[in-house]
């Protein structure tokens, strides 16, 4: 079977300091925070009590879904649903879901793998829970009839993919993947290979996260993990590969890319924002080093390297790197595995900055908001900066020359993104500047 291009021809956002994409990538070139302080989380005795959530209104919402529709979502649901719809519509889809969209026509050669993290928790713990808790005194049989008849479409794992399928008509595979941190990633991972091998001309792709503290909670219950030391100064809290990192800053959000045949993007004019070149997802079985919350090293290398040799990059060629960086003691291992995977002394490695730093950690979407931000910073020829990390890391000060302090405006070739999630899993994305080749 031949393999195809893939190139991306359209993206949408939901993000803690940015909800549109004009929005956000203003925010990234400013390194504008979008962590907060949440009241809620103070009350409920949250260790760690910041957070990045979309700053959305119901007012916003319903201008792109309908009432109807938006009251039967969860928080992840909504996310999605807008991501997807801002993507389609830069991509020149015609999409105006408040016009009637079950009339449109069915997309068969379209699908998606949207994923999610840990979708569902706000029905879970505002709808389900409540209702299970007033049970025991309800009329014999009709202890669950409070939850309606919409509460399995909001918990269940699909519930993201299933969305999108519904609003934007897709008739190709319409699944959900959860892969933890690398959730995102890996969605494009198989949406790729979905266009490569020819089994759809098109496929939205990437991932979505509920805000809800239900979400956040089983991390702040791990200790060490996410940040505790910043609840006074939330902006500061995400300081991936700086000096005073102390954990993740939890975060929602969602993103969407739509990813095309190079064939169907040219036949229908499309805007072509970059190719994306290759992509790869591994595991480094929990071995060597590699644990639940720790990647492998040998797996994160070859990962890497796969992704290189495949569309035969050079590290040399690569202009900048979007990495996982959480804000953790991974950090540092991290930045070597690059070392390694690159082969590069420090002096010679690329930029490497942390999107992380300015809208935290946001899980399943976390993959797919930084691809955005990868591909956006291609195609527009500029590098953001990585906020609070002005005292990098003293184990990784050889390569403090690498790390983009304020926006850096140049022309970028390649951008090789990665991610790494817990349960030693891996995902790597390479893309490579629209020419017109």
């Amino acid at each position: 079977m031949t393999r195809r291009r893939v190139v991306v021809t359209g993206m949408g956002v939901v993000a803690p300091n940015g909800v549109g994409l004009a929005a956000y990538r203003d925010a990234l070139r400013a390194g504008r925070s979008g962590i907060t302080w949440h009241e809620e989380l103070a009350r409920l005795n949250f260790a760690c009590q910041i957070g990045g959530a979309p700053p959305l209104t119901e007012d916003e919402i319903l201008e792109v879904l309908p009432e109807a529709d938006y009251h039967k979502m969860n928080e992840a649901m909504v996310y999605a649903a807008l991501a997807a719809v801002e993507c389609a519509r830069s991509a020149g889809i015609d999409v105006d879901l408040l016009r009637g969209y079950q009339e449109t026509p069915v997309a068969w050669d379209t699908g998606t793998f949207m994923g999610c993290g840990v979708g569902g928790m706000d029905t879970i713990f505002d709808e389900l829970m409540p209702v299970m808790a007033e049970a025991p005194d309800q009329e014999p049989g009709r202890g669950t009839a409070a939850m309606g008849t919409s509460i399995v479409p909001k918990v269940m794992g699909s519930s993201v993919s299933v969305t999108l399928g519904k609003l934007l008509g897709l008739g190709g595979q319409t699944s959900t993947n959860s892969s933890a941190c690398n959730t995102g990633t890996e969605a494009i991972f198989e949406g790729y290979k979905q266009v490569v091998l020819g089994y759809a001309e098109a496929m939205y792709v990437g991932g979505a996260e509920g805000s809800h503290y239900g979400v956040w909670s089983g991390f702040d219950a791990m200790r060490d993990v996410l940040c505790t030391r910043y609840n006074e100064a939330p902006e500061r809290g995400s300081q991936p590969m700086g000096a005073g990192a102390c954990g993740f800053v939890p975060a929602g959000g969602a993103a969407v890319l739509r990813l095309e045949s190079l064939e169907a993007a040219l036949a229908r004019g499309a805007p072509i924002l970059c190719e994306l070149l290759s992509a790869y997802v591994n595991s480094g079985g929990q071995r060597d080093g590699g644990t639940m919350t720790f990647p492998n090293p040998d797996g994160v290398v070859r990962c890497i390297r796969r992704v290189l040799d495949d569309a035969g990059v050079a590290p040399s060629e690569i202009s900048l790197i979007n990495g996982h960086l959480t804000s953790t003691g991974a950090d540092p291992r991290e930045v070597e595995s690059w070392l390694r995977a690159l082969e590069l002394p420090a002096e010679r490695l690329p930029l490497i900055q942390s999107t992380k730093s300015m809208i935290g950690h946001t899980l399943g979407a976390a993959g797919a908001l930084e691809a955005v931000a990868a591909v956006d910073q291609l195609s527009r020829g500029y590098v953001h900066p990585s906020i609070n990390c002005e005292q990098i890391h003293p184990e990784i000060r050889s390569i403090a020359a690498s790390v983009p302090h304020a926006l850096v405006e140049r022309p970028l070739e390649h951008v090789v993104k990665a991610s790494f999630g817990f349960g030693d899993v891996n995902g790597c994305l390479l893309f490579r500047r629209w020419g017109g080749r």
